[in-house]
């Protein structure tokens, strides 16, 4: 996999750096109004994210794959109307996280070649869609790997240092929110609708492989300087439209058999954070189980009490199975986004995204500090 830097865009006179120097300072000393109550004393200066589509704010638009979305019709509610490369109709949970923490409105991409370095202090993704814990997945469909997002963030370090100094880049890293979001393309993708991994692994022997990589890079996450991680837990992905398609037989019924391999990987992941946190005897790290799977359970056997009408398919065309370069801008979208649940046949609306964000924070964030 091919590494990936960009220009920084600094200008280079005295003023320009007197002014960002100070803007740089009020982003480290204060914060927007926050719709998620914190402790008290506590703070939470960025948001950075690693992972998958999930939270890919449009790093794969500048790597050479196909899984991208820079084209109508996603991002049609963004601001303007713009396809961003965000998977779904407008801003992800990264986004939301952000906001709700009122740190801004939105987290971008790492790799975006428009990137400003007043970003980089309150955070950035890393994350790429179609990768995962499997070190063959990211490979099978040419996008970051995790263990090049980890180059990236090292890159992303010195250049934070470079920036706002050693100490400050360790109060970032200390006390920032880091989000990792994979597992799901795994198994979806690399194990059962591709099935090569199935040749080498049954169910138990692959989800221990993926548990073993997510500690793996947790620990190389936290000998980094990170201290507060939430880890998502894989949602019901036999449930997603597209996995219906492909395993819930001629009525499009969730995948009893996907659902139960990811509850297999959450379970075993659970237990491998716990004794993760025991393991660093760290009295400042949290590293967070963040459980998905029943938040989406429950959003979909009780769609309407949420405000969504449909749940098995997406607003993309027939909904049934497209995804990124198969919802384009050919492909005919649904006359009221707000009432489904799913962008795509894999990708939720950013309702959705936001209703699960609401629900994960009010629940998980005392658990960070």
């Amino acid at each position: 996999m091919l590494f990936f830097t960009k220009k920084l865009i600094i200008s280079s006179s005295s003023s320009s750096v007197f002014l960002l120097s100070m803007f740089v300072l009020h982003l480290l000393t204060s914060h927007g109004e926050t719709a998620i109550t914190l402790p008290k004393n506590i703070r939470i200066p960025a948001v950075i994210a690693f992972g998958d589509s999930i939270v890919d704010q449009g790093n794969n638009n500048n790597i050479n794959t196909l899984v991208k979305c820079n084209f109508p019709p996603y991002g049609k509610d963004f601001t303007g109307g713009k396809p961003t490369g965000r998977f779904t109709n407008g801003k992800t949970p990264a986004d939301w996280i952000a906001e709700e923490l009122g740190i801004k409105e939105l987290v971008p991409a790492y790799l975006d070649p428009d990137l400003q370095a007043m970003d980089l202090p309150t955070g950035v993704s890393f994350a790429s869609g179609g990768t995962g814990f499997d070190p063959q997945t990211p490979q099978l469909v040419s996008v970051v790997s995790l263990s090049d997002q980890v180059k990236m963030f090292k890159e992303y370090i010195r250049k934070l240092k470079g920036m706002v100094g050693e100490d400050k880049t360790n109060d970032i890293l200390s006390n920032g929110l880091f989000v990792l979001i994979a597992g799901s393309d795994d198994l979806a993708n690399t194990y059962f609708t591709i099935g090569i991994r199935r040749l080498q692994y049954d169910i138990d022997s692959y989800t221990d492989l993926l548990v073993r990589s997510a500690s793996d890079f947790i620990k190389e996450l936290y000998e980094l300087g990170v201290k507060r991680l939430g880890v998502f837990g894989i949602p019901p992905i036999g449930c997603l439209p597209s996995q219906r398609t492909l395993g819930g037989g001629g009525l499009r019924e969730c995948s009893e058999s996907y659902n139960h391999a990811g509850q297999l990987f959450n379970t075993k992941l659970t237990t491998a954070l716990s004794s993760l946190n025991t393991s660093l005897n760290d009295a400042e790290a949290r590293v967070v189980y963040v459980d998905t799977y029943n938040p989406i359970i429950d959003i979909i056997q009780n769609h309407r009490k949420y405000g969504f009408s449909v749940v098995d398919r997406g607003c993309c065309g027939t909904g049934e199975m497209e995804v990124s370069i198969l919802c384009n801008k050919l492909s005919k979208t649904c006359s009221d986004h707000s009432a489904y649940l799913f962008w795509d046949s894999y990708h939720p609306t950013e309702k959705g995204y936001k209703i699960l964000v609401n629900q994960i924070l009010r629940k998980h964030i005392i658990n960070f500090f």
